[in-house]
């Protein structure tokens, strides 16, 4: 069996329930002290989810409302919902997926390299992890939007994590929630397992041909993974031995 050197995390969506109880609120209080008429409830986020990136998911929202929003509008929504991100997370509205503590702990014991690799803005992922930080190990290193050209479903983040870990690929894996996740770690040459969130019906249903695995979430004990594509996993949570022989797995 091959040994696994080092596993790739998404964060929103993947490590934790950021969007609906995070992201979503968030926005919504920044758009009503900016008097935006929008509201985000759950159904329309749900939608909204499958364009990458929370400033773009404004722009295009507000056209589709005939609300053209100047480039000082969307700055002042960015600056508004983080500000309300980090304090959501800060008073614990964020919780981990189930099994991530587990899993984190087990490949850090084992010294399998850990790395973030998100399409998030650095101070909301140092908010999250700041926040977590009693819970889970030390991550090896973190890939966020401000250190790329070009968020998911490209492959910049993935590429530039590979090559400042020195982690060879082939030996590698990510660990996402989405469609446009997977699409960037199969493009910088990463077999995938995929976890999708239960608004990312699109992830699911594009992932049979690409994700090595594709489970509801990690697994824990009384709460157990099901496996929806790919192999079984006997133990019904995701191990390192699991994610070993996902390697194994042969690349489509």
């Amino acid at each position: 069996m091959n040994r696994l050197s080092a596993v790739f995390w998404d964060v929103d969506g993947t490590l934790a329930d950021t969007e609906m109880d995070g992201h979503r609120p968030a926005f919504n209080m920044a758009f009503k002290e900016l008097d935006l008429p929008f509201v985000w409830d759950e159904a329309l986020y749900n939608r909204l989810l499958a364009i990458p990136g929370g400033l773009r998911r404004v722009k295009l929202h507000a056209e589709a409302c005939g609300v053209a929003l100047s480039q000082h509008q969307l700055a002042q929504v960015r600056d508004r919902k983080r500000f309300h991100y980090l304090e959501r997370v800060r008073q614990g509205h964020v919780q981990l997926r189930p099994g991530v503590k587990r899993l984190l702990k087990e490949l850090s014991h084992s010294g399998v390299q850990q790395w973030i690799v998100t399409s998030s803005g650095s101070a909301s992922v140092m908010a999250l992890l700041e926040q977590l930080q009693q819970q889970i190990p030390c991550f090896d290193g973190v890939v966020t939007s401000d250190d790329v050209a070009a968020g998911k479903p490209a492959p910049d983040g993935y590429l530039l994590a590979l090559k400042r870990s020195g982690a060879n690929s082939a030996a590698s894996l990510a660990v996402e929630d989405s469609a446009a996740g997977l699409s960037a770690a199969r493009a910088a040459g990463l077999r995938c397992l995929l976890t999708p969130s239960p608004w990312d019906a699109e992830a699911l249903r594009d992932s049979s041909g690409e994700a090595a695995a594709v489970l509801d979430h990690l697994g824990d004990p009384g709460e157990p993974a099901t496996v929806l594509s790919g192999a079984s996993c006997q133990e019904e949570a995701v191990t390192l031995k699991y994610l070993e022989t996902l390697l194994s797995v042969p690349d489509r």
